[in-house]
């Protein structure tokens, strides 16, 4: 296989805050794999939190890259034991198994999702998510992009009046992130009053470690609760399914397609909601994720609408919250 790194600076619509972070510009990896004449394409963004760079996986990819180049292509899950052999890091990993999977359907003339037996029939709509700010500039978010869902990001003093406050000025359903910033008082205090607001469930209130505390929210939170920095590769799916009600899988942290199927396969076994959630990326990964929406409960998959440009084509998400599916086989993506 022929291999091509491409790394790029997304720059973001609006300054993008959570709990623990504010960008403007995100970066990002996009990996090129081209076998017979076709091209599959893949990503993983940069994450401080989890100490990845583009160059800390540029350097990892790169030196691993003639195996790569020699590897005999067959099936994408076969491919991605050969990176999990390496000892690559899951964002690199992600990116060329995202790559892998849009050049095995593209070999195959067929989308991901047929190739996997399912189809379009029902799935779920995308939230658009509103990053923290101050409440006027949260209230123009949502106005500039009026949508069914919102996810809200929390983590301040004073959550609940944000939430009071925005509900003022839609009618949407809200889903909120707190991600990591509340103790488990806070969450269950904080629950029914959100709950009055309409909102729909709540996402990684407590730190990833604090199983005790979540144990508290389950028997008393009147809210759904999906775990995401608790859930992050598929040894954590058991846990969480005795921990919370669903499961947020990310794909660069678990490292790409072939897990998150398994982890779906295994959350829906425990009985627990399946989501599937993005990074700040562009259509690459968010075309990835687009495969997998019917088998999930929810999905949050905004992030190439958070940008201000961006590199690809692909699964498209018009603007009343529709979804269109390309034509091209794999994941459908080209590069701009």
């Amino acid at each position: 296989m022929e291999v091509i790194l491409k790394p790029y600076e997304l720059k973001l619509r609006h300054t993008f805050t959570i709990s623990r972070e504010s960008h403007d510009v995100q970066p990002s990896l996009i990996v090129c794999l081209s076998l017979n004449g076709k091209t599959g394409y893949g990503e993983a963004t940069s994450n401080p939190y989890y100490n990845i760079t583009v160059e800390s996986m540029m350097l990892e990819i790169n030196a691993i890259l003639k195996d790569i180049e020699d590897f005999d292509f067959t099936t994408p899950d076969v491919f991605h034991a050969f990176l999990v052999e390496k000892g690559l890091t899951n964002f690199s990993i992600c990116a060329l198994d995202l790559a892998a999977h849009d050049l095995y359907g593209k070999l195959q003339n067929q989308p991901l999702y047929s190739i996997w037996g399912t189809n379009l029939d029902s799935f779920p709509t995308t939230n658009y998510t509103i990053g923290i700010a101050s409440i006027d500039e949260m209230v123009a978010k949502m106005q500039e992009t009026p949508w069914p869902i919102y996810k809200i990001k929390l983590g301040t003093d004073d959550d609940v009046s944000i939430v009071k406050a925005l509900r003022r000025h839609s009618d949407a359903v809200f889903r909120i992130d707190a991600n990591c910033a509340w103790t488990a008082e806070e969450t269950i205090r904080n629950a029914p009053l959100l709950k009055d607001l309409g909102v729909e469930f709540l996402e990684q209130p407590l730190k990833a470690s604090d199983w005790e505390g979540m144990k508290e929210v389950m028997k008393h939170a009147v809210l759904p609760v999906i775990a995401d920095e608790s859930c992050i590769v598929e040894s954590d799916v058991e846990a969480c399914g005795n921990h919370f009600s669903g499961i947020n899988i990310k794909l660069t942290k678990c490292g790409g397609l072939t897990p998150a199927l398994r982890m779906i396969k295994k959350g829906k076994a425990m009985g627990v909601k399946v989501m599937v959630g993005c990074m700040t990326e562009s259509t690459v990964g968010i075309s990835a994720i687009a495969q997998l929406l019917p088998q999930l409960d929810y999905v949050d998959m905004d992030g190439a609408l958070l940008l201000k440009e961006d590199i690809a084509n692909g699964v498209i998400i018009r603007p009343d919250a529709k979804v269109m599916f390309p034509t091209l086989g794999g994941s459908g993506i080209t590069l701009k």
